[in-house]
């Protein structure tokens, strides 16, 4: 039993010194630089207590950065979904060449978020982007804007941008969930005389819930935590209009030497993460049909 135990012990200890290291550490770490003034280069640091949050919840900036995460995370929520499950169902049900779109939906999310920000920072410029020109070909210049350079619309071109990137890896997890529909249901609903959206509403989605719960999930998470797109092509402007909690962290942190005050932006966007995916996934479980 002793060499057993020593064994499992001898397997179980890179992993353990591991996890030590690189996330209770470091965590334990943030939180105690939560609580200072600490710029992250000089090695006095001086204790602050509470006033790094206090800050926080009186600061018009991390108001204005609160709300940019909030709108951008229910736009590509709703909007990624739709797309995702507009996309498993076009691609559940092409005969054809079916391996071919999956991928080609696919493409985007191989990229990183540097490259597809770099990529659609062009596609959005105004005198030479691709999507002005062809506004102007089409004799739509009236359409034609600065769309990063415009507080009404950067906010919603980061959006898109983040939307073409993440669809095609939710339409995998719908397109799955999909193909687990027993099809004898189906069957039996059209013998019955349901037409196709009645089978769609009462029998398909029921019985996806469970892609629901999870795709909504993680772009929740994605929405919280947006930063390479913002870093890419906005650096959180015009003005401070894209400005999230992430990018703040960052400029905060890093470009203004507050790291202590930064960590505590961490904290607070972790406990409004844990908030938000407890109440999402109280919401959706409760809805999920089990077959």
């Amino acid at each position: 039993m002793r060499s057993n135990s020593r064994t499992t012990a001898a397997f179980i200890a890179p992993a353990f010194i591991f996890f030590t290291l690189f996330i209770i550490v470091p965590t334990a770490s943030s939180v105690y630089y939560s609580f200072t003034s600490w710029d992250g280069i000089n090695p006095y640091i001086r204790f602050v207590g509470l006033a790094n949050f206090k800050e926080i919840f009186t600061s018009a900036r991390f108001g204005n950065a609160l709300k940019n995460t909030v709108l951008i995370t229910i736009f590509i929520s709703a909007l990624e979904n739709a797309l995702a499950l507009g996309l498993a169902l076009l691609v559940d049900n092409v005969s054809r060449a079916r391996n071919f779109f999956r991928a080609i939906f696919y493409v985007p999310v191989i990229l990183s978020g540097i490259v597809s920000g770099f990529i659609w920072k062009i596609m959005f410029n105004y005198n030479f982007g691709p999507i002005n020109q062809a506004l102007q070909s089409l004799g739509l210049s009236a359409l034609k804007r600065d769309w990063l350079g415009s507080p009404a619309f950067a906010l919603a071109s980061v959006g898109v941008v983040l939307i073409w990137k993440g669809a095609g890896y939710y339409m995998v997890i719908y397109l799955a969930s999909l193909q687990g529909v027993p099809q004898e249901v189906v069957e039996a609903s059209t013998i019955d005389g349901a037409s196709s959206l009645q089978r769609f509403l009462r029998i398909t989605l029921p019985l996806i819930s469970g892609a629901f719960t999870i795709n909504f999930t993680l772009s929740l998470i994605n929405g919280l935590k947006v930063f390479d797109q913002v870093a890419v092509m906005t650096d959180g402007g015009p003005g401070f209009a894209t400005e999230t909690i992430v990018y703040l962290l960052y400029k905060v942190g890093f470009s203004e030497g507050r790291q202590g005050f930064g960590t505590a932006v961490g904290l607070v966007l972790l406990f409004i993460i844990m908030i938000l995916n407890w109440i999402q996934q109280k919401f959706l479980k409760s809805r999920e049909v089990q077959l």
